[in-house]
């Protein structure tokens, strides 16, 4: 149901350089953000970063999914600067363990829906039918 696509030359690690599917039943997931259960938020990107990946979590559980059923997600980074990549990434790892990373995307920006924030993801899952 979901086959990566990763043509030869530079490889990109923990992603998928394209996902194909067919069949299942696509889930797009909105904007997790950082929130804890209590409203609270993390003062550091990683800390905020697994908050995000618990709530995404628990969205696909309530659909019956789980990490695996990923296709595509998109990491939105406050301000990003390129030595944050090593710690999103392994924030990112020790969630996406399955054999198929989904295709994803990083995308600095200024701002985020409230001043604290300082990450947001968004995704596209297919479920069995």
């Amino acid at each position: 149901m979901i086959q990566p696509i990763n043509p030869p030359g530079v490889e990109i690690p923990g992603i998928s350089q394209a996902i194909l599917t067919e069949g299942g039943r696509t889930m797009y997931l909105s904007g997790h953000v950082p929130f804890d259960a209590q409203g609270g938020m993390a003062g550091d990107m990683a800390g905020q970063l697994d908050q995000v990946l618990s709530n995404m979590k628990g969205t696909l559980a309530a659909a019956g999914a789980d990490f695996d059923a990923l296709v595509r997600v998109t990491f939105y980074v406050k301000n990003y600067d390129a030595t944050q990549l090593d710690d999103l990434r392994q924030v990112r790892d020790r969630w996406f363990t399955g054999p198929t990373p989904p295709a994803s995307a990083l995308i600095g920006v200024q701002e985020l829906f409230v001043p604290n924030a300082l990450v947001e993801v968004d995704a596209v899952a297919v479920l069995p039918e």
